[in-house]
């Protein structure tokens, strides 16, 4: 029988490490979504991806890493070990893809150029009807500063911004992403 529990990809950087706070609200982030039901799903290896693995897997949660040979060519390193289920695709392209477009939703926390192209595509596939609506929470202020400095009406339409939730903390976030659900 299939598993028809809704998936949330987790976004977010590569460095965090256990006990920062950055890790541990990734890691709460985790926690809550598999305590809601969800399945998290991330990009499979350490930092934000870890804390979030890590924090669904103690609660009893699944967890699927999506990674890929690219990065693993570029930058060595296994899945990390709270991983339940592992998907690699062959390219950085295809990885990105799957974690935008085979999610119910996504929570992105801090994070850098990577985490803000994952930001910006499941944002513009959202916009152009290229994915379904979907919940897209960011989370924290690096992304209220950062949006807050892109935005503009003459270039965003406000029916586009509003495809992107902003919460405070982890707690928030998954609030709204329950709340998006329970709505629909």
């Amino acid at each position: 029988m299939a598993d028809t529990r809704k998936i949330i990809s987790v976004f977010g950087s590569s460095s965090p490490r256990p006990g920062s706070a950055d890790y541990e609200a990734a890691r709460t982030v985790g926690r809550l979504l598999a305590q809601a039901g969800f399945v998290v799903q991330t990009g499979s290896y350490s930092g934000v991806m870890a804390g979030a693995s890590q924090g669904a897997c103690e609660a009893g949660g699944h967890v699927i890493g999506v990674g890929c040979a690219q990065i693993e060519q570029y930058r060595p390193m296994p899945p990390n070990e709270w991983v339940k289920e592992q998907i690699t695709h062959a390219t950085l392209r295809e990885r990105l893809f799957h974690l935008v477009d085979r999610c119910d939703g996504a929570i992105i926390m801090p994070g850098g150029i990577g985490t803000l192209s994952e930001l910006a595509l499941i944002w513009s596939f959202a916009q152009t009807g290229e994915i379904s609506p979907r919940p897209i929470i960011a989370v924290g202020g690096l992304w209220q500063r950062t949006l807050a400095a892109f935005i503009d009406e003459s270039y965003v339409h406000p029916k586009h911004q509003a495809l992107i939730t902003i919460a405070r903390t982890a707690d928030e976030a998954v609030k709204k992403m329950i709340g998006y659900f329970n709505e629909t």
